[in-house]
């Protein structure tokens, strides 16, 4: 059975970017129609640093051990993730798609999958763990058709 038909909803999306397309035609020669668009500045982790990392003392005498700071930029990543859930959730409800294909980053694609509503995971068709956010929409078309159904 051919994963991307007619009205098959595909969510292409890294921790920064995301696209919302849906195919008008069919599998074997998709077409894939821009729906939504979002995308969040999500500045490098040393620029969204206040201070430095903290240190704590140890049992030896003047020793004291480095502890990790919040890595800002993967939390940003993650709340994204979670904010996709949520819109995801919105047009499922509406019965906007029947159909949805997952096209992220793994770790993206992980934080997602635990993001998603019953509702929406009850539609998900197809998991893509890649980074297609900066093809152009033909060669994502392409990519997907061989991904998802490589007999075609």
């Amino acid at each position: 059975m051919a994963v991307l038909t007619n009205g098959t909803w595909v969510l292409i999306a890294d921790g920064e970017k995301a696209l919302f397309l849906r195919n008008s035609v069919d599998a074997i020669s998709p077409a894939l129609d821009v729906v939504r668009k979002d995308e969040q500045e999500n500045p490098s982790d040393y620029d969204q640093s206040a201070n430095r990392p903290g240190r704590k003392r140890d049992t030896g005498v003047g020793q004291s051990s480095a502890m990790d700071d919040t890595d800002w930029h993967e939390l940003a990543k993650e709340r994204f993730a979670h904010e996709l859930g949520d819109i995801l959730y919105k047009y499922a409800h509406r019965g906007a798609f029947e159909r949805i294909v997952l096209v992220a980053t793994p770790p993206v694609l992980g934080d997602l999958r635990q993001a998603l509503h019953k509702e929406v995971q009850a539609k998900v068709v197809a998991e893509i763990p890649k980074d297609l956010t900066h093809h152009p929409l033909d060669k994502v078309e392409t990519m997907l058709k061989a991904e998802l159904d490589p007999k075609l």
